[in-house]
């Protein structure tokens, strides 16, 4: 039957929708990403009993500004084990949840199953608690995914809501841990690609999932932010000339890290050889952690945060300077993917070269941390917002300068192998000309009687093509119902003038075969006339389609 409501209520209707499911997902995020703070805490003191050494945690986080014990080398032992445990448990195809998150987007959300997800935050889990290279962000980042999936099997969504809502449930999970919703929401609609694109039909679910994550988050733990500074620092002019040559320098340091991370052939971190690197990766963090610094445990976030402190001389370059060793040798392995791992090591060689410049360590912390993340995650903008949340209103303009500055030099070049260049690039957007994700094409339809109008429907294509478009027919493009996965093609009961005249699987359109079955991922597209496909819709809204 056809609704009775004009299209316009119900676009307004559909929107309302995208927003109440955006907030739910939010909430259902924040309460879940309470819970898991609980657990990594507890792991994290768990580990400390094996290690016999504490890294020191951010104010943010209910960390001390200290490190205590000494790094046992009995207890360093377990660290290849983790480290071989975190490569078999995270898949080389997959990557690091921020990686799955950024290839399932552009592979119409067709990213890793449940089991996939589930061994990921398991791997993430035991790397952090273990004391290697994968930041306190990178669980929560899978724990979005996962919430997404949860929202799924409550209601029922369409392709594309799949899609909005796995990249707002992230946004809800790094808002939660980073304490800067905002800042978090950007970088998920930045994150997509290497150049300076945006999804912002995205950025909006996922503004509103971050906030109200963050708001039940925040009433468990307190809405403190990450890092603690007790005046906002404003950079004088003077200090200008010495903080372009720290964010300089990071920039170069991190494009450096870029190949750096590729003298590993690929051969080597997949298939059998995989756990084995994974060891030797976990076996070199645990060497440096006994013969170089126990400063290179954990993700750094605390010693970033003694950095912005004043703290930290030019000792912190060495520190730094081992984290982005670690970072280089430990990128094609899924070891520092997400956001703190970044912040980390810019933070520290910022504090460092800060000190050797006499500049304001914390400004210089700042400032290194946004270079460096600009270059490795390509998201300047979010990275500027990510300092302005830390460190107050007052960093907003070398912020800005620095991210700007680091993404013209670095280019198009990242940590992330599932990022694409451009829309252009994406499957997403590389659909049929005529099919866009949303938007509904409109045949031209000329006056009766003109010469060339087709007065009488043409016959149809010999080979079992799809009809040609008429000028009272349009195509539609829609996500599977529910109530037709499984189904075959043949078996359809559709309303008279409305025919399926393609199936879009794995990016690729389909001719519509009667054998051909239905699965989640499929989206199908419809020629039929307004009124036609209007009645359609009215059935696939009913409860139980």
């Amino acid at each position: 039957m056809r609704s009775p409501l004009p299209r316009a209520v119900l676009t307004r209707l559909e929107t309302g929708r995208l927003v109440v499911l955006s907030v739910l997902l939010g909430l259902l995020v924040g309460g879940v990403c309470a819970g898991l703070r609980v657990g990594l805490n507890a792991l994290l003191d768990l580990a400390s009993r094996v290690i016999g050494y504490s890294p020191p945690g951010t104010p943010g986080e209910g960390g001390l500004l200290m490190a205590f014990g000494d790094a046992l080398p009995w207890g360093l032992l377990a660290l290849p084990l983790v480290g071989a445990a975190y490569a078999w448990l995270v898949p080389g195809d997959a990557g690091d949840p921020l990686t799955q998150l950024v290839r399932g987007y552009h592979t119409r959300g067709q990213g890793p199953g449940p089991a996939v997800q589930a061994r990921t935050l398991a791997g993430t889990l035991l790397g952090y608690a273990g004391g290697l290279l994968v930041g306190r962000d990178a669980p929560f980042t899978a724990l979005g995914g996962l919430g997404a999936r949860l929202l799924r099997q409550a209601t029922r969504l369409d392709a594309v809501e799949t899609r909005t809502l796995t990249l707002a449930g992230a946004a809800a999970g790094l808002g939660a841990v980073l304490h800067a919703p905002l800042a978090a929401a950007v970088l998920i609609a930045e994150v997509l690609y290497r150049r300076f694109e945006f999804e912002f039909e995205v950025l909006m679910p996922c503004v509103l999932a971050a906030v109200s994550g963050y708001a039940v988050y925040g009433l468990a733990f307190g809405f403190s932010p990450l890092f603690s500074l007790e005046v906002a620092p404003v950079p004088a002019s003077p200090q200008l000339p010495a903080l372009l040559g720290v964010a300089l320098a990071v920039t170069l340091a991190g494009w450096v890290s870029l190949f750096a991370c590729r003298v590993i052939p690929e051969p080597w971190t997949a298939g059998r050889w995989r756990p084995v690197a994974g060891a030797l990766f976990g076996a070199l963090t645990a060497a440096l952690a006994l013969w170089g610094t126990p400063a290179v445990l954990g993700d750094g976030a605390g010693w970033v945060q003694l950095g912005l402190s004043g703290f930290l001389g030019p000792d912190a370059l060495l520190a730094g300077g081992w984290r982005w060793l670690l970072l280089a040798v430990g990128a094609r392995l899924a070891f520092g993917g997400g956001v703190l791992p970044s912040v980390g090591v810019g933070g520290l060689l910022g504090a460092g070269l800060g000190a050797v410049l006499g500049v304001d360590p914390a400004i210089a912390t700042l400032v290194g941390a946004v270079a460096f993340l600009t270059v490795t995650l390509n998201v300047p903008v979010a990275a500027a917002l990510f300092a302005v949340a830390w460190g107050g209103d007052a960093l907003l303009p070398v912020a800005l300068l620095t991210a700007g500055l680091a993404h013209l030099l670095s280019g198009e070049s990242g940590l992330l192998p599932s990022q694409v260049r451009s829309r252009a690039a994406s499957l997403v957007h590389t659909g049929p000309s005529l099919l866009p994700d949303g938007v509904r094409f409109v045949a031209r339809r000329l006056p009766t009687g003109a010469p060339g109008t087709p007065l009488d429907p043409a016959p149809p294509i010999e080979d079992g093509g799809p009809t040609p478009l008429t000028s009272e027919q349009e195509l539609y493009r829609r996500g599977v119902p529910s109530s037709w996965q499984g189904a075959r093609l043949s078996v359809l009961s559709l309303p008279p003038g409305v025919e399926v005249v393609g199936v879009i699987r794995d990016g690729t359109v389909r001719v519509p075969r009667p054998e051909l079955r239905l699965t989640a991922e499929d989206e199908l597209v419809f020629l039929a006339r307004p009124d036609a496909y209007a009645a359609l819709e009215g059935v696939l809204r009913l409860p139980g389609a």
